[in-house]
């Protein structure tokens, strides 16, 4: 192509006038300013970013947060990676032809803002605001979970705000994630099964929590996580993860298949070939030596690798794209030295001295971990011990600290062994209703009858003459009245009542021969309800006891022949342990006796005892039924003259009955309720 004078000079000119927004903007200084409230990051450019072009995002594991500037790129005298102070460790810079990126590794979980002053571009880094106490508003609109196109499970959250402050922690085989402050609407509580979306997630349940929201996800299998946050939308990504390829056997390799036919070749040629094929660096020892046949067809290059190794007798470290190739001896004598020369250099490295403030965890509790005696000597065998062998400890009970001399690196181990489990527990009330409810119904019947006469002496033909003298005793006087209980079969008295009675007297016409006739009828019901209401607040995973009653004495004989008086407890007892579950729920561990004082026998009173003992999962604030005892006794009777009482109609005159009935339900209700908020960890 010819370009002439004129038409050069038009194309200068036309460059000279286009606009600043046409061509890339430069990012000239990087600064980072810590501050009593946060930290600011300040980028100068040579011209003034638009904040609607800049793409951020945050990740949570590790806390990190990424800024994309689209057509900028680097002055030459930036300092691509940056020590910071404050909420930010590091910030580092990179770029390529399309975008400038701004990386700040983070301390932990912080809230930003951007602000545009001129050529300058603050990032400010901010503490996240403490939950607050009243209803904000604040609620999650949408939760919604996909499969990725690498086969990880997606988990999508959209947050009212992009201020919400998320921790995300893995707790064994689970993630957690606490949004605080931002309620849960009760469509969004649930619990999902994702088996058929083919991830490592099983399941996940939404739910809220302490004024908050918390997800919990429930893989399967080997596999790593990644959750950031963009915007207003929080992802959590849970990978699916292999092992290295040249550790699977079988059908598992996973690299680009290649064909190989060599007839004696060397090894290390033929790690060469295979370098060319994958595009990796392989660093092969001075040892690595000898010569091979090949003849593979459509292998996995990761297989090919692995066979190579295995005939040769050769190992692989692999770091990133380096391959590093040896015999097996000269690596694992390679490893040893390595490790020799660890231990050679923490056996001549200067000790250092740290005071470890303990907040809520016992310093005694520290003994056997620091191989330390409950004398206070050092136990011979400390291979269990968190101190090296050089490394010492004291434990201070009284104000609650350790004093640790030993290396760095053991202090830091320490360090954050304390940061793990010195924090608050969390506190369990645990409220338990016993109920015992009682229906009882008796009814008694009964019969009296009586026969009187009037006496009229021997000489009148007396039928009771002679009767004294007979008999031994005095006989009656003439014209008293002789009163015989022909029948008698009343109504017996229930314990606390007392039978009524109706009676009745047939006479002849003289008025000397008389008939009694008595009916006695008792009929009770009674309906009772005992509640014991017994309380305990305790501590996660600390057992509990609370007991209320009495002690019954009685003697006993001693091995000497004498008697001494003993006591029997007869109490309402509640022994619990909590367990709180990371999703919220509250396992008991529930130990509860209703004794009572009994009847009386030959040997003392007898105890009435109620036990339940067993073990129970509960959500934070429900409430559990966990035993009931129901008991019904019923029961008749029936006291009658023989062949008389047999008479129908008539024979209800010569009979006396009863009929008992009796129920008792014993039901014993829990509620717990965590009072103390998780602390951070």
């Amino acid at each position: 192509m010819i370009v002439t004078a004129r038409g050069f000079g038009l194309l200068l000119v036309a460059l000279l006038h286009l606009p600043a927004s046409a061509g890339q903007n430069r990012l000239l200084a990087l600064n980072v300013q810590p501050g009593d409230d946060g930290t600011t990051v300040e980028l100068r450019f040579a011209h003034p970013p638009e904040p609607d072009a800049i793409h951020a995002f945050s990740t949570l594991e590790p806390p990190r947060l990424v800024l994309d500037f689209p057509q900028a790129s680097l002055a030459g005298d930036v300092t691509r990676n940056t020590p910071a102070r404050g909420l930010a460790s590091r910030a580092v810079l990179a770029t390529d032809h399309e975008r400038l990126r701004l990386q700040l590794d983070l301390r932990r979980a912080v809230t930003h803002r951007l602000r545009v002053d001129g050529n300058t571009l603050r990032v400010e880094l901010r503490e996240p605001a403490p939950p607050p106490n009243e209803d904000t508003g604040l609620a999650v609109s949408a939760i919604d979970f996909r499969r990725g196109a690498a086969g990880e499970g997606r988990l999508t959250v959209e947050l009212p705000t992009a201020q919400a402050a998320v921790t995300v922690r893995q707790l064994g085989q689970k993630l957690v994630a606490d949004i605080a402050g931002v309620d849960l609407p009760a469509a969004l509580q649930r619990r999902m099964e994702v088996n058929d979306f083919a991830t490592p997630v099983t399941r996940y349940a939404a739910m809220r929590h302490e004024g908050g929201t918390r997800l919990v996800i429930e893989p399967q299998g080997m596999w790593r996580y990644h959750a950031y946050q963009s915007g207003q939308q929080l992802l959590i990504d849970v990978i699916p993860v292999t092992p290295p390829a040249h550790r699977i056997a079988g059908d598992e390799y996973r690299g680009a298949k290649l064909s190989l036919n060599f007839q004696d070749i060397e090894v290390r040629s033929a790690l060469q070939v295979l370098a060319d094929f994958t595009g990796l660096n392989v660093i092969a020892s001075d040892a690595v030596a000898g010569r091979l046949s090949l003849r593979l067809k459509d292998v996995p290059w990761d297989q090919a690798l692995d066979i190579i190794m295995q005939a040769r007798g050769l190992d692989m470290r692999r770091n990133g794209n380096i391959v590093w190739i040896a015999p097996r001896e000269e690596m694992l004598a390679r490893q040893r030295q390595e490790l020799e020369q660890k231990a050679s250099i923490a056996d001549l490295e200067p000790l250092q001295a740290e005071v470890f403030q303990l907040n809520y965890q016992r310093a005694d509790t520290f003994r056997h971990v620091f191989g330390i005696g409950d004398d206070g000597a050092v136990v011979a065998e400390r291979r269990n011990a968190l101190l090296s062998r050089r490394g010492s400890a004291v434990v201070d009970a009284r104000t609650n600290q350790l004093f640790v001399t030993d290396t760095m690196a053991v202090l830091a181990n320490i360090r954050k062994l304390l940061e793990r489990i010195d924090i608050a527990a969390r506190q369990v009330l645990i409220e338990a209703r016993i109920v015992e409810a009682d229906d009882s119904f008796a009814r008694n019947l009964g019969m009296r009858l009586g026969l009187s006469a009037k006496t009229r002496g021997a000489a009148a033909g007396n039928s009771y003459a002679g009767v004294g003298e007979l008999s031994g005793q005095t006989p009656p006087a003439p014209g008293t009245y002789l009163k015989d209980s022909a029948l008698n079969l009343p109504a017996p008295a229930i314990a606390g009542a007392h039978p009524g009675s109706f009676a009745f007297t047939l006479f002849n016409a003289a008025a000397q021969r008389f008939l009694n006739v008595e009916l006695s009828a008792l009929e009770s019901e009674g309906r009772g309800k005992i509640v014991s209401s017994p309380r305990v607040v305790t501590a996660d995973q600390q057992a509990a006891l609370i007991e209320q009653g009495e002690e019954i004495p009685y003697q006993q004989s001693t091995s000497s022949g004498a008697t001494a008086t003993a006591f029997k407890k007869a109490n309402l007892k509640l022994e619990v342990t909590p367990q709180i579950t990371p999703d919220g729920n509250v396992i008991l561990d529930v130990d509860v006796n209703k004794d009572s004082r009994g009847s009386a026998t030959p040997g003392g009173l007898a105890i009435n005892t109620k036990h339940v003992k067993t073990r129970v999962q509960v959500e934070d604030g429900g409430t559990v039924v966990i035993g009931g005892i129901y008991t019904q006794t019923e029961n008749r009777h029936e006291s009658r003259v023989p062949f008389l009482g047999d008479i129908p109609l008539l024979g209800h005159l010569f009979r006396q009955s009863g009929r008992v009935q009796d129920k008792t339900e014993l039901l014993i209700f829990l509620t717990p309720r965590v009072v103390m908020p998780p602390a951070a960890y």
